[in-house]
């Protein structure tokens, strides 16, 4: 269910939402966001005291769960259709839905365990490492506020798989792989076929 808090919703905000809620799952047929009661879409930007209008650092795009807040997301409305809008690598609805399935494991700690195979979970925590140093010297194109934590890590990374996968593939070919495992997709294989059929 979706609302709105000082703006219009619209039959093209709902789809937006629902889009950045399916396109982490496509791999996980019958995947339920359990945890999630309410959508909510903000007019804009905003703070701490989840104000868009008066107060300092109105600079949050979107945040789910917290204090007070347990199975809600809000979602600030310009940020969400932007994402969807440009071939950026930033999209605000996928990171806070790739929180939602990190969680789904009992912490939010950027690594979904209930997503990833266990052979596959020590390559990824040292990788996840190695990116996050990457980042913090300057050294990487991942959106700095990946370096956070590890679960800002993941759901930015996440972002960048699913907005510019070819980019990513290119410029971070372990971190690709990983990722491909983790939502079970085949996204360097269908990119393959596409630049044989453009040959």
């Amino acid at each position: 269910m979706s609302s709105s808090v000082g703006t219009e919703l619209d039959d093209t905000d709902r789809l937006l939402v629902a889009s950045s809620a399916i396109i982490p799952l496509f791999g996980f047929p019958g995947w339920k966001y359990r945890k999630l009661k309410e959508v909510i879409l903000y007019e804009g930007s905003f703070n701490q005291d989840y104000d868009t209008r008066q107060g300092e650092e109105r600079n949050i795009l979107g945040l789910v769960g917290g204090s007070g807040m347990t199975g809600t997301m809000i979602l600030s409305k310009p940020a969400l259709h932007q994402g969807f809008e440009n071939h950026c690598t930033h999209n605000v609805g996928i990171h806070e839905f790739v929180h939602l399935l990190d969680s789904a494991d009992g912490g939010t700690d950027g690594v979904p365990e209930v997503l990833l195979e266990q052979p596959f979970l020590i390559p990824w925590v040292k990788l996840m490492h190695q990116e996050i140093k990457a980042i913090l010297e300057g050294a990487s194109d991942i959106n700095p506020y990946g370096s956070t934590n590890e679960a800002e890590f993941l759901s930015v990374v996440s972002e960048y798989f699913f907005q510019q996968p070819h980019l990513l593939e290119k410029r971070h070919p372990e971190l690709f792989v990983l990722l491909e495992k983790i939502f079970r997709q085949d996204i360097g294989g269908l990119l393959q076929d596409r630049h044989e059929n453009q040959g």
